[in-house]
């Protein structure tokens, strides 16, 4: 047993390093698929209701609930309603934010220091994606006569949020390990 923790605790550095990978892989696999009508429909329950990206889009919430296609689902009227009220477009710009915050922390072996400012980065949106738990009702599991609703049942949405709890916790690890690499190569 005692072989196994010492094992154990030799893998903390190649740990850090998984987690960088997970963050890079996650963020350039959901930023790249903002360009296409699924995801980017799929998130505006989250951008319409949140009080600091809903002025991004041209109708208030709830008026997307009518114009909700299922993923895989092709309503041309609905694909119409996207455009006019900028889901689209507002999807294009945060997924090249969400690549570029990929990419910097992709950057850890040859510029750290720019790894680092893309780990804060995640941290950040972090925060603001586990702010859709406050802002989002879709999050939590709708009162539609069973006892098991609102808090803290969470829905698919809420649960494909809250796992945003990991990735902050990668993002400050991998920050603190690029950061410090950068302060070893300055001193």
């Amino acid at each position: 047993m005692n072989k196994f923790f010492r094992y154990a605790a030799s893998l903390q550095t190649t740990g850090i390093h998984l987690a960088r990978i997970g963050l890079v892989i996650v963020l350039l696999w959901i930023g790249g698929l903002k360009a296409f009508r699924y995801e980017a429909v799929g998130i505006i329950p989250f951008v319409a209701n949140s009080p600091t990206m809903s002025f991004f889009l041209k109708y208030d919430a709830p008026e997307y609930k009518k114009h909700m296609n299922k993923e895989g689902e092709y309503k041309p009227e609905n694909i119409a309603w996207h455009k006019e009220n900028n889901t689209y477009l507002f999807s294009y710009g945060l997924g090249a934010v969400i690549v570029l915050i990929g990419l910097l922390i992709a950057l850890y072996p040859v510029l750290p220091a720019l790894s680092a400012v893309g780990s804060f980065l995640a941290f950040i949106m972090s925060l603001v994606t586990l702010s859709f738990l406050i802002t989002t009702p879709e999050t939590w599991v709708p009162s539609l006569g069973d006892s098991e609703s609102g808090f803290p049942y969470l829905s698919a949405a809420g649960r494909l949020v809250i796992k945003d709890v990991i990735m902050m916790g990668a993002a400050v690890v991998t920050m603190a390990q690029a950061a410090k690499k950068y302060v070893e190569t300055k001193t």
